[in-house]
């Protein structure tokens, strides 16, 4: 490949390939029974157009001598790779070439074996030497531009061997068949055949090669910040084709918690417990997703969102504050139709400084937020249960939305005292 890739990317490569060779083993294998149930129907059911085509006729079992054992052969081959496959284990490439070798190499065993029985020049003219297209064809399923073309060179150098063995040929003469110059364009037309293959395999290549790339990346991005990233906050993070940064930025911080919910789970059963979730956060995640925020943790009957990262948002604060008064419409509708599962909720806003970047793992990262910012949402959310309030933020957040001229009414409850802090936290209820 052109560029370098991580043991993960290489690794899904390799199997995809792995699986287009086998494809095209199974499609060759399919290929080559109904070529010997045509054969072997022709040699031993149509005996008398037998006897008219050919010099001596053909004998019924020579269909299964010829074509049987390649036949095996792809079966065995197709074992072979399937157990390899199924053992994470590459096909060696020099493996690649012999085996395009030996199955390139049945049509030139057909048309040794037809000119015992009928002149060779109509051999030559006859479906033999249109296997090789097939087999040129085929191969483009390799994904590998110089396997292509070693299937033509391996077509292009049998056939005018063959040629050279079997016919009378002069370089010169007044019957074109008879001519060395017809017979090696035909040669040279094979081994451009397999050029082309190899240009049509090295495209799909490409084309294998960027989805996989694409799968990686998204991969990526889902491991490092769970399921539920926006469509359009996904785009965003392949853009930019590397790792967030660890560093010290401002983001505004949400933290949502359904009021009793542990209570309840006493009465209902798990599955609709779990049922209930589902819906509900299916809901507040479409809220978030289309303020441009992410769903950073799930806990329990709760979640945290970001605003502001990993991409920088400079209308974080106003965005967190749109999506906490979405979800706050959300719930009443929730309520209005579902009146025998009806909920309440608490939000805590907050923005400020916070580290972020990935923790963990080589094999399980996830993005993360650490710092007071954290803390000091989380415990406005907890402290809307004491004050009876569905939303809170913080004086910060209460000036961000002033800066923006947002004239929401908001309820001064002064500096309040929050377990962690040594001095009380000026809280705005907005909710």
């Amino acid at each position: 490949m052109a560029k370098t890739v991580s043991d993960p990317y290489a690794d899904a490569l390799r199997r995809e390939i792995l699986r287009s060779e086998l494809q095209r083993m199974r499609v060759l294998a399919i290929v080559l029974a109904v070529l010997l149930a045509a054969t072997l129907f022709a040699a031993n059911l149509l005996t008398d157009l037998n006897q008219r085509m050919f010099r001596v006729a053909i004998p019924g079992w020579l269909p299964l001598a010829g074509i049987g054992p390649f036949l095996l052969y792809e079966l065995a081959a197709m074992t072979a790779l399937r157990w390899r496959l199924a053992k994470d284990k590459d096909f060696p490439r020099p493996a690649r070439f012999a085996n395009a070798l030996i199955e390139t190499s049945l049509p030139g065993v057909i048309i040794a074996a037809l000119a015992l029985h009928m002149d060779p020049q109509l051999v030559f003219g006859f479906w033999p030497p249109l296997l090789y297209f097939i087999f040129i064809l085929l191969s483009t399923l390799r994904l590998d531009f110089w396997l292509s073309l070693w299937t033509g060179v391996v077509a292009a150098v049998q056939q005018m061997v063959l040629v050279l063995w079997l016919l009378p040929i002069t370089p010169w003469g007044n019957i074109p068949d008879e001519t060395l110059a017809y017979h090696f364009s035909r040669s040279v037309v094979l081994l451009l055949a397999g050029a082309v293959a190899g240009v049509v395999a090295g495209s799909l290549r490409r084309q294998f090669d960027n989805s996989v790339a694409a799968a990686a990346a998204r991969d990526r991005v889902t491991n490092l910040f769970g399921q539920h990233v926006s469509p359009a906050v996904v785009d965003r993070l392949l853009a930019t084709s590397s790792e967030p940064a660890s560093e010290m930025r401002t983001v505004c911080v949400l933290f949502l918690d359904i009021r009793g919910f542990t209570a309840t789970t006493r009465r209902r059963p798990a599955g609709e417990t779990v049922a209930l979730l589902n819906d509900f956060f299916a809901e507040m995640i479409e809220v978030v997703d289309r303020h441009s925020g992410i769903i950073n943790k799930f806990l329990g009957d709760g979640f945290l969102a970001l605003f502001g990262a990993p991409l920088k948002d400079p209308s974080a604060a106003t965005n967190a504050l749109a999506a906490a008064r979405g979800m706050l419409e959300a719930v009443e509708a929730w309520n209005r139709l579902r009146p025998q599962q009806t909920l309440r909720v608490g939000i805590g806003i907050h923005i400020g400084e916070a580290v972020t970047g990935t923790v963990g793992s080589p094999q399980r990262k996830e993005y993360t937020v650490i710092g007071d910012t954290v803390n000091l949402a989380a415990r406005l959310e907890q402290l809307t249960k004491e004050t009876g309030s569905q939303l809170l933020v913080s004086n910060s957040v209460h000036e961000a939305m002033q800066a923006t001229g947002d004239a929401s009414p908001a309820t001064d409850l002064g500096a309040m005292a929050i377990r962690g802090y040594d001095e009380g936290v000026r809280v705005w209820r907005l909710a």
